[in-house]
């Protein structure tokens, strides 16, 4: 007997979900891409686009392409690569999260009781 913990979703819901997910992971990579860009133009006076480059090598991973010169834009950027860091855990965590929910249901074995 099958109760509703143990039923398998069926492979199109798993793909509206895994489809939501993406979407939000996205919507939290535009927010934090936003974010970033914001602050290097704030702090560090820089264009728009030059923005948007820092602002996307930081949150990839790969480090900041322009020099930084000024004191509050040191202290953005750090805490930008700070904050970068935790956001690609959560996207990954949230866009992957109804894959992982099918692995753990398929391998769930019942307890006795």
């Amino acid at each position: 007997m099958l109760d509703s913990h143990s039923k398998e979703i069926n492979p199109p819901k798993l793909l509206t979900h895994l489809a939501r997910s993406i979407m939000w992971g996205l919507v939290f990579i535009i927010i934090a891409l936003y974010i970033g860009m914001l602050g290097y133009h704030l702090f560090e006076h820089m264009s728009w686009v030059d923005s948007f480059v820092n602002a996307s090598m930081i949150l990839s991973g790969m480090g900041p392409l322009s020099p930084l010169v000024t004191t509050a834009g040191k202290v953005f950027a750090g805490f930008y690569a700070l904050f970068s860091g935790l956001a690609f855990l959560v996207v990954v965590g949230v866009m992957f999260a109804p894959i992982i929910h099918r692995f753990f249901r398929k391998i769930h074995l019942e307890s006795k009781l």
